[in-house]
C-alpha cells in the first residue's frame, strides 16, 4: 500500500527541500506542529522512500568547476551489453551530474560539470575510449538561469 501524502507531509517536505539542516524544532514551528509528530512523519516518509537522501548543495564555481556542458549523445548501439557498459561508464564519472535517456533523435543527454574546456575534453576522450557512440554534441552553458532540486509540492 502506497503512503498517502497529506498537506502536513507536503509542508514538512517543503521545509526539508528548502533547508534540510533545520532542526526538528524549527521545522515543527514552521509547519505548525510539534517535534514528535514531525519526526514520526519524516521517519515514515523515509521508510516509504519518499525521502531518498539528505545532502548538501555545493557552489560549483566556488570550487573551481566553472564549465557546465550539456552533452547530446546519439548511438547506433542499443543492445543490453552496450547499455550496461555505457551506464557503468557514466556512473563512474563524477563529472556527470545528470544523465537521461530520451525519446526522439537524441538518445541521451548528460549534464557534465568540469573545471574548463580542457577538462571536458579529457572526460570526452575517456568516455569514447570506453563506449562506442555514433555522434556527440557538447553545448557549453553560458549562464545558469535557474537550477533547483525542489519539487513543486
Amino acid at each position: 500500500m502506497a503512503l498517502r501524502i497529506d498537506d502536513m507531509d507536503r509542508k514538512i517536505l517543503g521545509e526539508l527541500q528548502r533547508d534540510a539542516a533545520q532542526s526538528l524544532d524549527e521545522i515543527a514551528k514552521r509547519v505548525g506542529s510539534s517535534k514528535t509528530p514531525v519526526w514520526n512523519r519524516i521517519r515514515k516518509l523515509r521508510e516509504a522512500g519518499v525521502i531518498k537522501q539528505q545532502t548538501v548543495l555545493l557552489d560549483a564555481e566556488a570550487l573551481g568547476f566553472e564549465a557546465c556542458f550539456f552533452v547530446l549523445i546519439r548511438t547506433s548501439e542499443h543492445e543490453s551489453d552496450w547499455q550496461a557498459k555505457f551506464l557503468t561508464a557514466l556512473r563512474e564519472r563524477p563529472e556527470v551530474q545528470e544523465a537521461h535517456r530520451l525519446a526522439g533523435d537524441i538518445d541521451y543527454i548528460l549534464k557534465v560539470q568540469v573545471q574548463n574546456a580542457r577538462a571536458y575534453d579529457s572526460f570526452y576522450q575517456a568516455l569514447i575510449s570506453e563506449v562506442k557512440v555514433h555522434n556527440v554534441t557538447a553545448l557549453l552553458s553560458m549562464e545558469e538561469i535557474k537550477s533547483t532540486t525542489m519539487l513543486p509540492l
